[in-house]
């Protein structure tokens, strides 16, 4: 490192967010564009510990210090090299991922992190200025055909390494564009879908194929997917919603997240939904049950809607400002956090369980809370205890649901396919991620649950790896 006592000298910062005012009036960014010297000044404060360990933290083992020291230096170019090394989308997860790396980096231990989601989206950024992200077509092809089932980020990931080692591969897709999650279910304030069209330009040209509206098991028989296909990775995803069984769940106005998220992404990209198909926070009270990545997801794009009021409730108490002794470093820091939605306004409240949906005439009007302690706050199967005399009811016209998934959806291709499933819900393998069907794999949140983009990425390059062995008996991809 050029300066070793930098992370003494130079404090954190980070990109400042539009103002609340004017970003709640659209669906651009939140993030204000960084500049390079203030990024460069950043890098430096990487400190050149003896055990780096960022990488720890990183599923996909991010060369972090090295790209940290090319970046100071001013070697932009060799920085990209190092970092499309490991990772395939470093602008996906620049913008969206919560950095593990960040908690444990070393300052983390008592002072702040340096700022490495940042320098990773940054090189990136760079590197596509410069003209340097291009397409590789691979060299030659293996005469092997792969079928990708799902657009995610697990297997768009999965895709562009069997590609790189020269199978044929083609994404299957069942909504009408690709991209999965990042596409319909992120919001536009959180990252702009010109990167991933970008991106998969790219991937279109070194040669992969993408086939939108096409539902395995129901236009495309999975049976057909397999003999037209040496191997089958499944990368379905966890969109099988968690439901909450109370009364009143029947009523109107109660709506699952991520159809809700959907919606309004496909009005920004320009599709007709009819208004009275369009799911809309706008002059209603809003009650989101959930408090993590997709409630505040929600919590962001009621606010654009222009809702009357939003509350988000959460059955957990509120997490701790700094890490306790059960929860030490380098591990993922449960602290209190709070997002781009959060400052933006709504109410949110923890210890909170829901007793009743409260309806009028069809429609919910209501919920009747009651606030709970938990026997042990660090047990997730922790039981609630009723404290009493804390019924209360909440105004909500419209109720969103964000209270986690239960693995892949049941649709045709699991149905279709017969792969085993665990007792989780997601889809059963063995270690070299092969499910109960021979010749299928699968990658990401179908097989690990709901869980960070880094990790679908990360999986959707070890299954590939796994693929390619099992293809061609021996392979040379990285794997994550």
């Amino acid at each position: 490192m050029a300066n070793s006592m930098a992370f003494v000298q130079i404090q954190r910062q980070l990109p400042k967010r539009r103002p609340v005012e004017e970003r709640v009036r659209d669906w651009g960014e939140v993030y204000t564009p960084f500049p390079e010297d203030n990024l460069t000044r950043q890098a430096r404060r990487c400190m050149d510990c003896g055990i780096p360990f960022c990488h720890q933290g990183c599923p996909l083992g991010n060369l972090i210090p090295e790209w940290n020291d090319l970046v100071t230096r001013d070697k932009w170019r060799e920085a990209i090299d190092r970092l499309h090394l490991t990772n395939n989308f470093p602008e996906f997860t620049g913008k969206l991922c919560p950095a593990p790396c960040e908690d444990a980096c070393v300052l983390s231990i008592n002072s702040d992190p340096v700022t490495i989601k940042q320098v990773e989206l940054s090189i990136i950024e760079h590197a596509f200025r410069e003209g340097w992200v291009t397409a590789h077509p691979p060299a030659m092809r293996t005469g092997k055909r792969v079928a990708v089932v799902g657009s995610g980020p697990a297997g768009l990931a999965a895709a562009q390494e069997l590609n790189h080692a020269g199978h044929f591969v083609t994404v299957f897709e069942r909504d009408d564009r690709i991209g999965g999650l990042i596409r319909y279910g992120i919001p536009d304030f959180k990252m702009d879908k010109k990167l991933l069209d970008r991106r998969l330009a790219l991937l279109q040209e070194e040669g992969i194929t993408f086939r939108p509206n096409a539902h395995i098991g129901g236009n495309i028989p999975a049976d057909e997917l397999r003999r037209d296909h040496d191997a089958v990775v499944l990368a379905l995803g966890a969109l099988r919603p968690r439901d909450l069984a109370v009364p009143g769940r029947e009523l109107a106005g109660i709506q699952f997240a991520m159809p809700y998220l959907t919606m309004q992404n496909r009005r920004n990209a320009g599709d007709h939904i009819p208004d009275e198909e369009f799911v809309s926070a706008e002059g209603k009270h809003v009650v989101i049950l959930g408090g993590g990545d997709t409630g505040a997801d929600c919590l962001g794009t009621a606010h654009r809607q222009g809702a009357k009021s939003v509350t988000q409730l959460q059955w957990r108490p509120a997490p701790p400002e700094m890490r306790t002794p059960n929860n030490p470093w380098p591990e993922w820091g449960y602290v209190f956090r709070t997002s781009s939605a959060h400052e933006e306004g709504g109410e949110r409240a923890f210890s909170i369980s829901t007793k009743e949906f409260i309806g009028e005439d069809g429609r919910v009007r209501a919920i009747r809370a009651v606030r709970v302690e938990v026997e042990d706050p660090g047990d997730r199967r922790a039981h609630l205890r009723e404290i009493p005399g804390t019924e209360h009811e909440i105004p909500a016209d419209l109720v969103l649901l964000a209270i986690g998934f239960a693995g892949p959806e049941r649709h045709s291709v699991v149905r279709e396919l017969g792969v085993e499933l665990t007792e989780r819900g997601t889809v059963a393998m063995n270690e070299d991620k092969m499910t109960s069907v021979p010749g299928v794999f699968v990658a990401g949140d179908a097989e690990r649950g709901a869980s960070l983009i880094v990790w679908a990425i990360a999986d959707g390059r070890t299954t590939a790896r796994n693929v390619d062995r099992y293809l061609m008996g021996s392979t040379e991809l990285r794997g994550s």
